[in-house]
Parts: structure tokens; sequence; C-alpha cells
């Protein structure tokens, strides 16, 4: 069986983190930690939440993908990937479609792309709302382009990607079981 990294994508609200944490609790799957030149939040691990860096020792990872948000350095590396492969044979990362399509041109077979949606995008503020993100923040988010990008799954993607609708959860959960016993009998 071969290593897989599982590239959770989607916009705002639709899951992807609840699918993350579900696979890693459920399956042989694991989460890939990623870079960050931002000080640590209270409660936050290095090695376990991030890995965090300094200006310098981020420069000195090779990065798949990275970003530069609110004066901070943030990205998923090779390194991470590898150090993700020695505690399980699967990994998971949520990324935005931009940062999935990367991993897809990148890792190509090695990459296997989530693409979550749901029935009715305004169910989506509704969504994170619910989860007690800040109001102005959430208005600002789902007005931005990013938001409206990773609405629909880019041209890049298709046909590659696996689109899962997680209107439903226990659902959603039956398609991860047979997509986990697919990967399993690669």
């Amino acid at each position: 069986m071969a290593n897989k990294v599982l590239v959770i994508t989607g916009a705002t609200g639709t899951g992807k983190t609840t699918v993350q944490d579900y696979l890693v609790e459920h399956y042989p799957v694991t989460k890939v930690i990623t870079h960050t030149t931002r000080p640590p939040r209270p409660g936050e691990v290095d090695g376990r939440d991030y890995y965090f860096e300094t200006a310098e020792s981020f420069e000195q990872n090779h990065y798949l993908e990275s970003v530069r948000y609110a004066g901070y350095q943030y990205g998923s590396s090779r390194e991470g990937l590898a150090d993700g492969f020695n505690r399980a044979q699967f990994v998971a990362i949520v990324l935005d479609s931009k940062g999935a399509v990367t991993y897809q041109e990148q890792l190509g077979d090695e990459a296997v792309v989530l693409f979550l949606t749901v029935s009715d995008p305004e169910s989506l503020m509704h969504r994170v709302t619910r989860r007690g993100d800040d109001r102005l923040m959430v208005k600002q988010r789902f007005a931005s382009a990013e938001y409206q990008r990773d609405l629909t799954m880019p041209l890049a993607l298709q046909g590659r990607a696996i689109q899962i609708n997680n209107d439903n959860w226990s659902q959603t959960k039956v398609k991860l079981a047979n997509l986990m016993r697919t990967l399993h009998a690669d």
C-alpha cells in the first residue's frame, strides 16, 4: 500500500476540519503539521499545532505551498509530509482550492483530493456563525474572492478530485469509509 496525502478542500463551512478530525480519529490517518512564523497562541505546542519557525528557519524547508498572511509566513513542506508518513500511512491536510491544485500538480497520484460541497451555499453562513466565528470576520470572508473561488471545484481538479456533498454527516461518514476501504486495497 502506498502512502497517500488526503487533501481536504472546499468553501468555508463545508466541514473540512470536521472531516479531517474524523479521519484522524477513526482511521490510520495523521494530520500534516504545517509551519508558521507567527508566535504560538496560549496552549499551542510546537510540533503538534504547527512547527513554529523564525524567519530564517522557515526558509530552510522545502514547501509545496506557502503564503504570507497578516505579516506571517505559513506553509506546508515536504519535511512535514515525511514526518507525517513516519507516524501513519495516510496524512491529511486542509487547504484552500488553490493549495489543493498545487498538491495535485506536485504530488500526482500520491495526493487524494476531497472537494467538499453543500447543496445550499446559503447554509454555509449559518454553519460558520453557529460554530462561534466573529460575525464581521465571517461577512468579510464570505465576500472574498477566495471564498467565491472555493465554492466550485477548480477546472484543474475536475476528473481528479473526489467531490463529497456534506449535507448529511451520516452519509458523509459512509463515503469516507468507502474511500478508506479503497485506499487500503491499493
